[in-house]
């Protein structure tokens, strides 16, 4: 691939620069300046990598980790914890603070360098045609988080801004803002969008596996509304008019592209991988779907799943899947367990690792640019263990694919970008849009 560490010429005045007959000495002198300090800037911003020990890199690559704010776009910790009944302690179980479940904890975070988890309200599918009761449970996660942030005030603190993410940063504390997974709670009507605004969720995923009362899922046949639904075309535009970023991962291909039409504000996927690296994937993006996003001034942020990073690994999943139907059982069945296990032993699972996450970090900036790349890793959202690449399996180790993304070319500046102001600057512009609205 390219190498990012080179520094990239582009604008007016590069293409002035580039073009114009040098007519008059001032104007040459004014172009000189001007490339001579986009080289100096490039060059001071630049370590040389290439001259480091393994050990030096993994140790810049810490230290980046820890400089910059690392935003991740898919934390599913609310859900687990709920179903933990987990009881807001500061003591209890040393949950969030350290744990040995889960992906997620503070002292794990601090070691990854994680700032901004954007705590996942996961509306599951079966309460989609229970709305009242898909708004008690977000209201009662969203309750969770508040109280995380209330009774562990020294580590913890609520974000409904950009500002409030840089100060928190500046204070040690992590963030927890908030996005909502599947935009059921909704329900038909409308006043709820401002309703879970209010309440501080700052992305709303449309919806999650199957349809739903706004749109079309990837993960449904079904094909209800052929896209957006007459009513998530409201919800969409009032999305806008608030400041509430619109989230497409989980949608079909149809309602994307809808989305990409109508919408007056950038948007992000707050956690999908490339479709050209799991061809059978309906829920990862295609690579004209990471171009449009890009376009649309939007972002990508990678999700960690394997399944949704390797096709091999998720062939290898539904192996597995089809065995257990065959069987007549469910995976959660007490005898399923041991049949997987062996299945397991004696077909060990391909895989993925930290290398695995960078490729699709490559595609998606070779197809949209370094300006619409993000992470959106979806940990304690898809069991942990072998469903997450190896170097990858908790919040510590983010270092770990910023020492990979170092070996591959990218600047600090590009590292900046991906681990969290791609983000940043669509939450400001999403921001600003709702604000020239009134």
């Amino acid at each position: 691939m390219k190498s990012f560490s080179s520094f990239h010429l582009s604008g007016p005045m590069v293409a002035s620069c580039a073009n114009r007959q040098f007519s008059s000495l001032p104007y040459f002198n004014t172009c000189l300046v001007f490339l001579l300090t986009a080289l100096l800037t490039s060059c001071s911003e630049k370590k040389p990598v290439d001259r480091m020990t393994d050990d030096q890199l993994h140790a810049y690559a810490d230290e980046l980790a820890h400089k910059f704010i690392i935003a991740d776009g898919h934390v599913d910790l609310p859900f687990r914890l709920k179903i933990k009944n987990f009881r807001i302690d500061r003591e209890y179980m040393g949950i969030p603070i350290k744990s040995n479940e889960g992906d997620f904890d503070y002292e794990r975070a601090k070691k990854g360098g994680l700032d901004a988890p954007f705590m996942s309200i996961y509306i599951p599918s079966s309460y989609q045609l229970l709305p009242d009761r898909g708004k008690a449970l977000a209201d009662s996660m969203i309750n969770m988080v508040r109280g995380i942030t209330e009774n562990i005030p020294d580590k913890f603190a609520l974000a409904n801004t950009v500002e409030d993410v840089q100060r928190n940063f500046s204070e040690g504390k992590i963030s927890l803002p908030m996005g909502m997974e599947n935009g059921a709670p909704v329900g038909d009507d409308i006043k709820n969008v401002q309703y879970f605004y209010d309440r501080g969720i700052r992305y709303i995923t449309l919806t999650h596996s199957k349809d739903n009362q706004i749109c079309d899922s990837s993960g449904d046949t079904t094909h209800t509304w052929h896209g957006l639904s007459p009513f998530g075309k409201q919800v969409l535009t009032e999305m806008n008019r608030l400041g509430i970023m619109v989230d497409i991962s989980h949608v079909d291909d149809t309602t994307f592209y809808q989305v990409m039409k109508l919408t007056k504000a950038p948007c992000i996927a707050s956690h999908s991988s490339c479709r050209f690296f799991a061809s059978t994937v309906r829920r990862d993006m295609t690579d004209d779907m990471i171009k449009k996003l890009g376009e649309n001034d939007g972002v990508m942020m990678i999700n960690f799943y394997a399944a949704f990073l390797s096709g091999d690994v998720s062939r290898y999943n539904k192996r597995i899947d089809s065995l257990l139907l065959a069987q007549r059982m469910k995976s959660s069945d007490s005898l399923a367990k041991s049949i997987v296990e062996r299945f397991k032993q004696d077909h060990p699972s391909p895989g993925t690792d930290v290398e695995t996450v960078a490729n699709h970090i490559d595609r998606a900036v070779s197809l949209a640019g370094v300006d619409h790349v993000g992470l959106g890793s979806d940990y304690d959202g898809v069991g942990g263990g072998e469903n997450l690449p190896t170097g990858l399996k908790d919040v510590s180790q983010y270092p770990n694919l910023i020492y990979e993304l170092l070996k591959r070319g990218y600047t600090e500046t590009d590292i900046e970008k991906i681990c969290s102001g791609n983000l940043i600057r669509v939450w400001k512009k999403v921001a600003e849009v709702a604000k020239s609205q009134g």
